[in-house]
């Protein structure tokens, strides 16, 4: 049914104002749009159990009405045999049964217009419908907001404590853009995020998402610094001190090594790996 292709076309189309918004504004427009699409997904899903229910109850009607015309014809048929066998001896009958046989046809011919009524609505419907995908499907997709733009709003918003927002920038910034210098930060403050909401398995995919994909990046050593102390509070010690072990081989002159050092003393582990 063509409504199934409008319910995935029709968030397309909500996007599309964001290409004429002002740079310093898509990136929280994205959100709200994204809010408004879940909205019109919602609507089309009733729309799309409101017409069904519309379409089961006028097929319901036309197969009555249907029945009921096949039923008359057969009556008719069977009236003019009567007719046919009776007229040489019962001109009387005869007229009465004329006179039922007219009856009959004026009701065939009402049923026929209900009908008619029933399949026009059913074929409105179903172009109507056809118009709306086809418009839905014609919309051009949505244009994202510059890089440079997108990562600055989002660190702003993160530095302003609106962490739901931040992280919306922040997961758009690597979809869009995800093999830019800036998509390393992006991870590693979308883990920072995550942790600070006690989701430290998801921090600990993002912050594996730095080390493995941007090793040279300026977030690399915290990226393994707070990996190891998510794994801290995981209940995963002894992955956490090879964490910080890494941390002091790979990054030694480091801010992050002294707190890597930090964290082995307080777990009661050496620095390096006993033989």
């Amino acid at each position: 049914m063509n409504i199934r292709r409008l319910s995935t076309a029709i968030p397309v189309c909500a996007l599309l104002a964001l290409a004429a918004l002002p740079a310093h504004g898509a990136s929280k427009e994205i959100v709200q749009l994204q809010t408004q699409v879940q909205a019109l997904q919602d609507q089309m899903t009733q729309m799309k159990q409101s017409f069904d229910e519309r379409m089961g109850v006028m097929k319901n009607l036309v197969e009555q009405n249907t029945d009921t015309v096949n039923k008359v014809s057969a009556a008719i048929g069977s009236l003019q045999t009567a007719i046919d066998k009776q007229q040489a001896s019962s001109g009387g009958q005869v007229d009465q049964i004329s006179g039922q046989l007219q009856a009959l046809n004026d009701t065939m011919d009402e049923l026929k217009v209900r009908l008619a009524k029933v399949s026009k609505q059913m074929e409105d419907m179903q172009a109507a419908q056809q118009a709306a995908s086809q418009q839905a499907a014609q919309t051009p997709p949505p244009q994202a907001p510059p890089p440079d733009v997108l990562y600055n709003n989002a660190l702003r918003d993160y530095n302003g404590a609106k962490t739901d927002i931040a992280s919306q920038e922040f997961a758009d910034y690597v979809k869009y853009y995800p093999n830019t210098d800036l998509a390393g930060n992006a991870y590693f403050y979308l883990a920072e995020i995550q942790f600070k909401q006690g989701n430290y398995q998801t921090a600990v995919s993002n912050y594996d998402q730095v080390l493995q994909n941007f090793p040279s990046g300026n977030k690399a050593a915290s990226a393994q610094l707070r990996k190891g102390l998510a794994l801290v509070q995981l209940g995963q010690k002894d992955d956490a001190i090879k964490e910080f072990r890494h941390v002091i081989q790979r990054y030694p002159k480091t801010n992050e090594a002294m707190q890597a050092r930090e964290q082995l003393r307080k777990l009661g582990a050496g620095t390096t790996a006993s033989r």
